[in-house]
């Protein structure tokens, strides 16, 4: 299950790329289009600014925007930053399953599976891909 903050820093992560003009944006904006408090992005803000997602810079026009264009990000790699490993149960979460039974255990190929499934889906998926799946949800479908 996806928490809270992830779910989060995919609506901050797509408030910045639907607003971008190449400015700053501050965290209160964010705060009051998406119904997230500041303290909350904060949070969210110093893990996706360490994965160098999001640029920052202080001061009287200083906030946040994307390091890179919307089609650069995959929903999943946001998800990680915020969630760590997606992997159904803990003994995928590290690259060698060190759980005592993986011998023998008859279900692990089903676990790989849904695992191998949920991170392809997730991975299928850029922001620029929802960005154009919000417009296209709110009528901005301007084609003649």
């Amino acid at each position: 299950m996806i928490s809270t903050k992830g779910r989060y820093a995919l609506r901050m992560m797509l408030d910045l790329g639907e607003h971008d003009t190449g400015e700053y944006i501050c965290l209160k904006d964010i705060s009051m289009r998406q119904g997230i408090t500041v303290k909350y992005l904060e949070q969210i803000v110093t893990a996706l600014t360490k994965a160098g997602f999001l640029r920052s810079q202080r001061g009287n026009n200083g906030g946040y925007r994307l390091a890179k264009r919307p089609s650069e990000y995959k929903v999943g790699d946001i998800l990680r930053v915020m969630e760590g490993s997606l992997a159904p149960i803990a003994c995928l979460e590290d690259p060698v399953n060190q759980c005592e039974r993986a011998a023998e255990c008859q279900v692990l190929p089903f676990w790989k599976g849904l695992g191998d499934v949920v991170n392809k889906y997730v991975d299928s998926y850029t922001l620029q891909d929802l960005l154009d799946q919000a417009n296209d949800l709110a009528g901005n479908d301007y084609t003649i």
